[in-house]
């Protein structure tokens, strides 16, 4: 049973198919690995065990009858501690909600156990989703699989670890600036960044709503379309045949070069295998995208302090002070200057679309540095402030400019690739993805 906490979960779906597999000692499996994982504690805010079990013997009987719902129908899957779940505590990994407990399942959630997946529990994150670090004293840190004094990544933190440590063989979260690529690129995973709008997000912990989306962490590129078609209740990219001949990649120069050396080289060594696979691959800067960069101030900060003010000025003693500082950068700004803002990002977002229409994928580092070191992150205003920035600038290109996005692994460790496509383009993205993984093996 010990190999099953490695599979990934297309392999998992077809064993139950097949009958290799029996769901509820699969079930079984990854709830006693949580429980006797030195890291459990630190990725899983709570487990669902009596939820996960029942769901595991229902899947069993689809399966015995050949009734399956899906392919990931009795798979296991961690949830990230903002998506509601019915009687069990959802708290954002925040002290402000603490003891919030739903009544009814985010509109997500629902929709995966709709289609067979087995809810092992919620993950810890980063405090109200807004930071890319994945510090916080306040719940727990989960650990960093490549270095156990690095930082694991935000906000989806906790679902990174549970997917790196063999603790779920896929994890849901959630990416507002950059909070399921930067997770899953420093524990070499693969996550998207689904596009503003096409998963549902009611029933999630907002933070900035017209910037929040919802993506899965996973292994490969074919169970993160198995993921995204298990969120939405729909098919799953055709991943066949995927091939990387005949496309064209544009390597975001400015925001490439000016990363540090270890995200650095694994983009080149990346660009080199998709080159060797086929890709035509160009390199520039386009200038429309710092002009919808420079608009970051006024369409985060703002937003989510607006939505959270009432609550954190009632409590504000409850909060890491660094993501404290965060949301209060939002007081005092006009409302003329974020609706102003708005307008502007949406001409960018037009403009960057037109220059960049001949290419498949734009291509840059996921983060422009490495996991910094988690104690001095607690400790340390300005490196916080410093490494926070950092860590979101790249993922950020993406959101601000309404794009979808795919991190991969590379050969060096907690340094991924980043692929940028024109939004609602998760399933040619996707078998771009499959493409560019099979160069990358």
């Amino acid at each position: 049973m010990d190999k099953w906490l490695g599979m990934s979960g297309g392999d998992l779906g077809r064993g139950i198919a097949s009958g290799d597999i029996d769901p509820e000692a699969l079930c079984e499996a990854f709830l006693a690995a949580i429980a006797q994982s030195p890291h459990g504690p630190r990725i899983y805010a709570r487990t669902t065990p009596d939820r996960a079990r029942a769901e595991a013997a229902a899947a069993a009987e689809r399966a015995r009858l050949g009734l399956r719902w899906g392919p990931l129908d009795g798979v296991p899957i961690s949830w990230k501690d903002l998506f509601d779940s019915a009687g069990t505590a959802t708290e954002a990994g925040s002290g402000l909600l603490k003891d919030r407990v739903p009544t009814q399942d985010a509109e997500t959630l629902a929709t995966a156990t709709l289609g067979g997946s087995v809810c092992l529990g919620k993950t810890h994150m980063t405090e109200l989703a807004f930071s890319g670090l994945g510090i916080n004293p306040t719940t727990a840190t989960p650990p960093n699989v490549n270095n156990p004094k690095a930082a694991p990544g935000g906000s989806s933190s906790g679902a990174a670890a549970s997917v790196a440590f063999g603790l779920a063989p896929i994890a849901m979260g959630s990416d507002t600036g950059g909070s399921v690529r930067t997770p899953a690129a420093w524990n070499d995973l693969v996550g998207l960044k689904t596009t503003i709008g096409r998963v549902s997000v009611a029933g999630t912990v907002p933070l900035v709503t017209s910037m929040d989306t919802l993506g899965p962490l996973c292994r490969t590129v074919e169970d993160t379309a198995l993921a995204l078609a298990l969120l939405e209740g729909g098919k799953p990219a055709d991943l066949s045949g995927a091939t990387l001949r005949g496309t064209r990649l544009l390597v975001l120069a400015d925001y490439t070069d000016s990363s540090r050396d270890a995200p650095q080289a694994a983009v080149a060594q990346a660009v080199e295998r998709f080159r060797d696979a086929g890709a035509a691959v160009d390199r520039r800067s386009v200038a429309t995208v710092d002009t919808a960069m420079a608009l970051t101030p006024l369409l985060f900060a703002p937003e989510a302090y607006a939505t959270w003010r009432d609550v954190i000025e009632a409590a504000p003693h409850k909060m890491f002070d660094q993501i404290l500082e965060r949301f209060r950068n939002g007081r005092g700004v006009e409302a003329a200057d974020v609706l102003a803002a708005h307008r502007t990002r949406a001409d960018a977002q037009q403009a960057f679309l037109s220059e960049v229409a001949g290419y498949d994928a734009i291509l840059l580092p996921t983060s422009a540095i490495e996991p910094p070191d988690a104690e001095r992150l607690s400790t340390d205003r300005d490196y916080y402030v410093t490494e926070n920035l950092l860590a979101l600038r790249n993922t950020r290109v993406g959101n601000v400019l309404g794009l979808c996005g795919l991190t991969l692994p590379t050969s060096v460790p907690s340094c991924g690739v980043m692929a940028l496509a024109p939004p609602m383009a998760e399933e040619r993205l996707l078998r771009l993805g499959a493409a560019m993984e099979a160069a990358l093996r």
